[in-house]
């Protein structure tokens, strides 16, 4: 059997721990190929920002890039949880919410990620 490769790849803010903590649980239920993380601070990160157009001072989604594009707030989260087998059924339920009210509570989440969840000195993944 072949081994998969790496395709997608998933922009994060590598101070958050919040996303630090999203990231670890991919580690830990994600085919173990399936996702290339990155921290938006890092220098791959800074380049993949600038090279899909998307500022590079800070980071409010965390952004999947697959073969068909970037996918940001709730639309790049759900596509990250379809992709891991054992969730996929709730990323196609949770997909039925529209838009603007996932978009809405994300962006929520977001706004108030540091201040709920605090600020890491150390990121999930070495850079």
């Amino acid at each position: 059997m072949e081994k998969e490769t790496i395709t997608d790849i998933i922009i994060f803010d590598g101070e958050c721990n919040l996303c630090n903590g999203v990231v670890g649980w991919l580690l830990k239920f994600a085919p173990q190929n399936l996702f290339h993380f990155t921290p938006f601070q890092s220098p791959i990160g800074q380049q993949l920002l600038k090279a899909y157009g998307f500022p590079t001072s800070e980071l409010d989604t965390v952004i999947l890039i697959d073969a068909d594009g970037p996918k940001t707030h709730s639309d790049g989260f759900l596509k990250i949880v379809s992709k891991i087998p054992k969730y996929r059924y709730v990323a196609a339920v949770l997909a039925f919410i529209p838009k603007l009210i996932r978009d809405g509570i994300y962006k929520i989440a977001s706004r108030n990620r540091i201040k709920w969840f605090g600020r890491s000195k150390t990121c999930t993944i070495n850079f």
